[in-house]
């Protein structure tokens, strides 16, 4: 029964999520098995099991969620063409989807459809000039055409919008340290330094904060 409890919990969880992106009510947007499936599925896809999550998704095909994560189970188990066409299916429900279009640039990219990839690239660049995913990916693709100036361009401006993340949380970090929530600001900073793995002063202040309250605790 307590399973159970959280099993529906987490469906509900989901489904409150999903209406506030939409804008529409759950009722209009999917039903409750659909939601139910979904949820399995994503319990599957945290563990890998990107076989069983294609089953599970198999016969959706109007629930943009459940599609983009059967096109990941796809494309990770190494099935591009269904992928691709997964992929497809959701761009002609959500043509805004970031996920959607990523994913089938990076299929596009597997098969040598460069150019395809790299229109597809440039557009969600147009709208959304500081995803890193996207910068990154970005740069993968100049890369392959020998393009390493224009790479190390994209990378730059994606570790300036990590960095400026990665500060975000250390001035939250500070916060909570101050109001007495050590372990939160410890948190924090755990995540901050996984944004900037490398030897800079930022990162060097970090674990001078890091050690502070550890030592205070």
């Amino acid at each position: 029964m307590k399973a159970q409890n959280i099993y529906s919990a987490a469906a509900f969880f989901c489904a409150v999520v999903l209406t506030s992106i939409s804008g529409v009510s759950c009722a209009k947007s999917t039903d409750a098995e659909t939601m139910r499936l979904y949820v399995r599925a994503s319990d599957a896809y945290s563990q890998g099991n990107f076989l069983e999550v294609i089953e599970i998704l198999k016969k959706q095909n109007n629930f943009p969620p459940a599609l983009i994560l059967r096109a990941k189970a796809e494309y990770f188990f190494g099935d591009l063409q269904s992928a691709k066409k997964t992929c497809r299916r959701v761009l002609k429900l959500r043509p805004s989807s970031i996920e959607a279009q990523l994913y089938l640039a990076r299929i596009l990219r597997e098969e040598r459809d460069l150019a395809g990839a790299q229109e597809i690239t440039e557009s969600m660049l147009a709208d959304s000039p500081q995803d890193i995913r996207i910068l990154r990916f970005a740069a993968e693709l100049a890369a392959d055409s020998g393009k390493y100036d224009e790479a190390s361009a994209l990378l730059d401006r994606a570790s300036e919008y990590t960095a400026e993340g990665a500060m975000v949380l250390l001035d939250r970090a500070r916060l909570r340290w101050v109001s007495g929530r050590a372990e939160e600001a410890l948190e924090d900073i755990t995540r901050a330094k996984a944004m900037l793995p490398w030897d800079t002063p930022l990162m060097r202040s970090m674990t001078s904060l890091e050690k502070l309250i550890s030592e205070a605790k």
